[in-house]
């Protein structure tokens, strides 16, 4: 039987991981971006099971090299442009490393005080940064504390805006009423998912109109959509806005959704998951405008703040009605801090009791890029996309689809026919591109004035080691494919 690895081990084997490490960032721009694999290829190379004595750290990092990374998708390539960003980077890295091997549970300040008290210092540092409401603050009202995701965060915003419509009996037996929640057409598949886990049924979700133009909710069909809710005698409980959707980086009108949920006493969440992060700049905040009226907001660091997944940061203008609608507490779990009222219990802000290390690493992360590096890397992205965009627009093949506030070109082939005649060869263009193991994007659908639903494709620059020179070279390679593409 295998011994426990001990310090000395854990040294020398830590030091060749970490090598190990090093050495793929390093080799990153060489390798194709995506995994040229059949389903279960990666499966069929593994062993079927465990040696029965063990095996070297040595061995198992050759099969890292020869097994697993052939099949992955390279997140942090310099040539990967789809989706959002995920990124990470080397001090979040370590930090990582440090909270697996501090290993503590911090479900409640009791269990382990310090991996309370960095996390609540932390998101104080992280909402003066992107200039938050002092609401938002824990020496205020509220305060922040971090989630594994944008979707946990959105359902911890519904289970608080369901307590509150309810007065606190939406998990009473025997109460019978129809709740309803509000958000646009392009807002997250999670906000759907999260009225489903919490029980509010099909049908709970109204999907608001968008401004053909802006792709951001209308405020006057959400208000039409409350009228015709209450007269039909729902309870509306939660509006979602998004700071920067996730098909397109739309900005809702978070002032006038802010005065809406005032006015009839419903929960407003926003959903800035990946655009939030462009706040640390002073110039982007515009995007921001409404926020002070929100209930509760989030965004990931671990999307485009240079940390690495999981680390969504969440925050709630008033910590005591989230307080009340999650928290329980047994008889094993009572201590006197907790009872006394004096401490934050994380437990209680989220769904899950257990809580890893997670501030570690983004208080690494804070700490080595400082204010300017943080700043220096959302306006490379932001600069990268706008020059992509100008150059697109060059092109009279293509065109822009959407404002491009952010890190995201929203583009497609122009198409003899137009309109959705144009999207076979939009959909082949994509294919053709990523086939080429050189970049990748990904694609949505957008609908414009007419009803016409678009096929777009959709580049992302975020990644770390992406310079002007791997935006220019991807550009180049669309170009040419787009005229083999257009010649057939």
């Amino acid at each position: 039987m295998a011994t426990h690895m001990t310090p000395e081990q854990f040294r020398r084997y830590g030091y060749q991981a970490v090598d190990w490490i090093a050495d793929y960032w390093s080799r990153l721009p060489s390798l194709p971006v995506t995994a040229s694999l059949e389903p279960g290829q990666i499966a069929a190379r593994l062993p079927a099971g465990p040696t029965e004595h063990g095996e070297p750290v040595e061995a198992i990092l050759a099969d890292l090299s020869t097994v697993v990374t052939e099949g992955l998708t390279h997140w942090q390539h310099p040539g990967f442009f789809g989706y959002f960003p995920a990124n990470t980077s080397g001090p979040s890295v370590l930090g990582d490393l440090l909270c697996a091997g501090l290993g503590v549970q911090g479900m409640l300040w009791a269990t382990s005080p310090a991996c309370t008290e960095v996390e609540t210092v932390v998101l104080d540092w992280l909402a003066d940064l992107l200039d938050l409401p002092a609401a938002y603050r824990s020496a205020g009202t509220g305060g922040g504390v971090i989630q594994d995701s944008a979707s946990s965060a959105t359902l911890v915003a519904t289970l608080a805006a369901l307590h509150r419509a309810s007065g606190g009996r939406w998990r009473e037996a025997g109460v019978d009423r129809r709740y309803t929640v509000y958000t646009s057409t392009q807002g997250h598949s999670s906000i759907e998912k999260a009225a489903r886990i919490a029980g509010l049924g099909n049908g709970a979700v109204r999907q608001i109109e968008v401004d053909p133009a802006t792709l951001a909710m209308r405020p006057d069909a959400l208000a039409a959509a409350l009228r015709a809710d209450v007269a039909a005698g729902a309870v509306p409980a939660l509006i979602v806005a998004t700071i920067g959707t996730t098909s397109t980086t739309a900005i809702d009108p978070v002032p006038e959704l802010g005065a809406l949920a005032r006015q009839h006493g419903l929960w407003l969440h926003v959903d800035a998951a990946y655009a939030g992060a462009a706040a640390v700049c002073p110039e982007l905040r515009w995007t921001h405008a409404g926020v002070e009226l929100a209930d509760s907001y989030c965004f990931d660091p671990h999307k485009w703040l240079l940390t690495g997944f999981d680390c969504d940061a969440f925050y709630v203008a008033d910590r005591a009605g989230l307080i009340e609608a999650l928290s329980i507490l047994p008889e094993y779990l009572r201590n006197a801090a907790t009872e006394a009222g004096a401490v934050l219990d994380y437990r209680d802000w989220q769904v899950s009791l257990g809580r890893r290390f997670r501030a570690l690493k983004l208080w690494l992360v804070l700490r080595w890029y400082g204010v300017q590096g943080l700043r220096e890397h959302i306006r490379r992205g932001v600069r990268l996309a706008a020059e992509l965009a100008t150059a697109v627009a060059a092109d009279e093949r293509f065109e822009v689809v959407t404002p491009h506030p952010f890190g995201l070109v929203c583009f497609r082939l122009r198409g003899a026919g137009g309109g959705e005649a144009a999207d076979p060869p939009n959909e082949e263009l994509l294919r053709r591109v990523n086939a080429t193991g050189r970049i990748f994007l990904t694609h949505t659908r957008v609908t414009s004035a007419d009803g016409t639903g678009r096929y777009v494709l959709r580049l992302a620059i975020g990644a770390p080691q992406t310079t002007d020179e791997h935006v220019r070279a991807a550009w180049k390679l669309i170009q040419e494919q787009a005229t083999s593409v257009l010649a057939e």
